[in-house]
Order: structure tokens, then C-alpha cells, then sequence
């Protein structure tokens, strides 16, 4: 009796997937994210017991759906579900098989970035085979969020146009995707002519991680062009995603803000949002974003003219993807040889990059508040 509740429990929140994917992808967003947070102990619950009884399609779905949804609130643990399953599902070939490798590729977030690579690679071979489910939602380009961590952004081109190629949808997500992966390859007038009408279209969807990832693109391709566009922009894309408890597009939006406020505004805004997405990334274990924002506050920290610190934090922050994703970063690191010569910036960063994650972030957060104690009571 136990064990037939057991399965009827596994099998109800897996029967769960259409409505709540659906309820995900309308205005009443937050509610599937709220359902998500508040039901996670009875997905975990439900996926193990099915796992672990040979249940491939109930653990599979489950497994599949919470990964899409945790994406988006920085709740990286169903993508281990996923992986877990990989070995099950290609013994039998399962419909969900090529759905399974794109989640697992998600563990890029946590660090292990050539196992994403590998996990998006066989994933997206799948999906061109035809022979199994595709992702709904576009979902499938997330498989390339693993190449631009890696530095690969030409690699993440091919697959937000291998998207279009296949997928009759709309393509408004994968088209922001394209543009953010043109940026990074350098291709900016591509970028912006992608870019065009992306806004509308988004904001016909009613979608509004939809809306506020096309205002990071949007923002994005803007950033030197039109700086108080993009500002504006990526304000308007942090607060819809905060309004819709996308934690995803608040760490984003948050870094993208910081960006511009340490060049074209206040200092004390840069150093808030740069605060916000460092914490953001950090509790939520994206070790392999984290970078990205630390870099941000190396180049807020030299143009206050925190030198010593900024040149230990870009030690950290010096990832392949962090010079894809911040490219200005490159001139701060050297500027700061500049001012402080090259060996003092050396035996610095030397010391950054050595740091581990929790020592680096405490480090930032004291530089944080020194930089903010110095702004408010200047000597």
C-alpha cells in the first residue's frame, strides 16, 4: 500500500509538467516559480522514488521539467537529476534522452564546464537526429550556455541558428540568445540588426523571462552605442524580473547595471548592483558566472582608485569567459599594470587567483563596503 502511494505521488507531480510549463509561460509566471520553490522537497521525493524504482518516464519528466524551471531561479540541483538518469535513458533510447543531456549540461553553473560541453554536444547531436523529443520553450539553446562559459561563443551562434532551422516557434528567445552570443564573438552590427523589433516581439509573448532576457540582449548590443538606452533597459528588465521571481534575469540585469553605472553613473548604484549579482551567483552556486561580477567590481574598484584590491580581484576574475562577456575588463587589467607596474600587478593577482570562491567573495564584500564608506564620508 505504502508503495502504491509512493508511485502515485511520483507519477502526480510528474503529470504536473504541461500545466505548470504552461502557467510558466504567461504573465503568472511567478506562480509557477513560487510552486516550484514550495513543492522542491516533494519533486525531489518523487523523482527519487521513481529513479530508484526503475520508473524512467515518471523520473525522466520530472527531471526534465524542474531543470527548465530551476534555470531561471538559480536552483541548479535537478540538472544532477538529469545526468543521473543519462546512462538508463541511452540504454533504451528514451524520447527524453536528448531533453536529459541539455539539462545535464547545466552543471556548467557549478564549474565542471568540459562536462557540460560533453553533455551539450551529445544532447544537441540528438536533437538534430530527430529521433527524440525536442525542448519546449526553445530550451534547447541553453545547451550552449556551456560554450560561452567556456569561451566558445561562436559555437553558441550555431546553436541559437540551428534552433531556427529546426523549430517552428517564434524564435524570440533564442533570437535574444543569438544576440547576446553575437556580442560576445564581436559581431555587432549582426547583433544589432537581430536585435531589431526583438523587443516587441518579446513583449507580445506575456512572458516575462521572455521580456527580460530580450532587455539583456537589448542592453546588451547597446552598451556602447546608446549607454542610457541600455541602462534603462536593463533597469526595466531587473524589475520585471524581480516583480516575476526570476532569479536568473535579477543576477544578469543586476551585473549589466553595474557595468554601465561604474562608467556612465553613480559609483554608489555600481557598487549596489554589483553587490546584488556577486550575491546572487555566490549563494546559488554558479561558481562559473561568479567571475563575471568580480570582474565588474575589479573595474569599478580601479576607477575609484582602490588599485591594490582591484588588481587582486582580477586575478580571480580572469576566466575565458569573463573576457568574452566583459571585454572593457581587458583595459582595466591594463591600466592597473600601468599604475602599479607589472610586478606589483603580478604578485597581486597572483594572490586573487589563488583565493577560493568563499575567501574571494568575503574579500569583495569588504571592498564593497569600504568603497561605500568612503563615498559616503569622504576623507
Amino acid at each position: 500500500m505504502a508503495d502504491e502511494a509512493r508511485t502515485a505521488h511520483a507519477r502526480y507531480f510528474a503529470g504536473r509538467e504541461a500545466d505548470i510549463l504552461a502557467l510558466w509561460d504567461s504573465p503568472r509566471q511567478r506562480e509557477a516559480y513560487d510552486w516550484f520553490s514550495t513543492e522542491l522537497a516533494n519533486l525531489r521525493t518523487a523523482f527519487r522514488w521513481a529513479a530508484d524504482h526503475d520508473d524512467l518516464d515518471t523520473a525522466a519528466t520530472t527531471a526534465v521539467y524542474a531543470t527548465l524551471l530551476g534555470i531561471w531561479l538559480e536552483q541548479h540541483e535537478p540538472s544532477g537529476w538529469a545526468e543521473e538518469l543519462i546512462e538508463a535513458a541511452k540504454a533504451v533510447e528514451h524520447r527524453r534522452l536528448a531533453q536529459l543531456y541539455v539539462a545535464a549540461a547545466q552543471c556548467h553553473a557549478s564549474g565542471r564546464i568540459d562536462d557540460a560541453i560533453d553533455y551539450a554536444e551529445a544532447g544537441l547531436a540528438l536533437l538534430e537526429s530527430g529521433r527524440f523529443d525536442q525542448l519546449p520553450h526553445e530550451a534547447e539553446v541553453w545547451a550552449g550556455t556551456a560554450y560561452l562559459v567556456k569561451g566558445w561563443p561562436e559555437r553558441h551562434v550555431e546553436v541559437c541558428r540551428n534552433a531556427f532551422a529546426r523549430s517552428p516557434s517564434t524564435h524570440v528567445f533564442a533570437r535574444a540568445c543569438l544576440v547576446v552570443a553575437l556580442i560576445m564573438t564581436g559581431a555587432d552590427d549582426e547583433a544589432m540588426a537581430v536585435s531589431e523589433g526583438l523587443l516587441a516581439a518579446a513583449d507580445a509573448t506575456d512572458n516575462p523571462e521572455v521580456v527580460s532576457y530580450a532587455l539583456l540582449a537589448y542592453g546588451m548590443v547597446h552598451h556602447d552605442v546608446d549607454p542610457i538606452a541600455a541602462y534603462e533597459a536593463h533597469r526595466r528588465g531587473l524589475q520585471i524580473a524581480q516583480d516575476s521571481g526570476n532569479r536568473f534575469g535579477e543576477s544578469y540585469h543586476a551585473g549589466s547595471l553595474a557595468r554601465l553605472a561604474a562608467t556612465h553613473a553613480e559609483a554608489s548604484d555600481a557598487l549596489n548592483y554589483v553587490a546584488l549579482a556577486i550575491r546572487n551567483f555566490h549563494d546559488s552556486g554558479s561558481f562559473s558566472i561568479l567571475p563575471t561580477a568580480i570582474a565588474v567590481l575589479a573595474m569599478l574598484l580601479d576607477r575609484l582608485g582602490h588599485y591594490a584590491p582591484a588588481a587582486t580581484i582580477s586575478g580571480f576574475a580572469a576566466t575565458a569567459f569573463t573576457r568574452t562577456a566583459t571585454p572593457e575588463f581587458d583595459t582595466t587589467i591594463t591600466h592597473l599594470r600601468d599604475v602599479l607596474g607589472d610586478q606589483t600587478y603580478e604578485s597581486l593577482a597572483r594572490q586573487g587567483e589563488a583565493m577560493t570562491t568563499a575567501a574571494m567573495v568575503t574579500y569583495a564584500y569588504d571592498q564593497i563596503d569600504q568603497a561605500r564608506a568612503e563615498l559616503e564620508h569622504p576623507s
